[in-house]
């Protein structure tokens, strides 16, 4: 498995070993022993998967602390440009992003720790978005960021993304007053 830390700390893309032939594929998705020595210690206590058509975009969500998770993500099927925002008050990269592509080819992972705001677009149909989080749901504590806040200046690479009636209220970040 190789590990990158992205430009902002605590962000890691991950891409595990594929062992691959003509009968298809194996892979070592999760090792609770291996991630904890590389990312720290944690646990995961839920498991959550969506199908999205081309297009579809959902983020940027969050939730306050202590619902707060962490959320080791993947692409089963097709792609997705995926984001994390860092909301964390006093770190210096607040408010700026890291977007990397997800997808079935290279069954690579992205690690989002608490303290940063998640969103991502399904860039072909029948996407199947799997994430394994480090708290339950908590839709009372759940919090939306404007997906397409200008001061965030996120290129979702889909022209006119098809967004839930919820995400289109999420909150401007300039008027955002961050829990972590």
């Amino acid at each position: 498995m190789e590990i990158k830390e992205e430009r902002i700390k605590g962000l890691f893309s991950i891409q595990p070993r594929v062992f691959g032939d003509e009968r298809g594929y194996f892979i070592e998705s999760f090792s609770e022993k291996k991630y904890a020595a590389l990312l720290g210690n944690f646990k995961f206590v839920q498991d959550n998967q969506s199908s999205s058509s081309k297009g579809v975009l959902r983020g940027l969500h969050f939730q306050n602390p202590p619902f707060d998770q962490g959320k080791l993500v993947q692409v089963i099927k097709g792609s997705a440009l995926d984001v994390a925002v860092d909301i964390r008050k006093n770190s210096p990269t607040y408010g700026q992003h890291v977007s990397i592509i997800l997808n079935e080819k290279d069954k690579n992972q992205f690690w989002i720790p608490p303290g940063f705001a998640h969103g991502f677009c399904a860039l072909e149909d029948n996407t199947i978005f799997s994430y394994k989080c480090t708290n339950y749901y908590s839709p009372e504590n759940e919090v939306s960021l404007l997906w397409n806040d200008q001061s965030l200046n996120i290129d979702w690479k889909i022209a006119n993304p098809n967004i839930s009636e919820k995400d289109k209220k999420g909150i401007e970040f300039l008027n955002f007053m961050s829990p972590f």
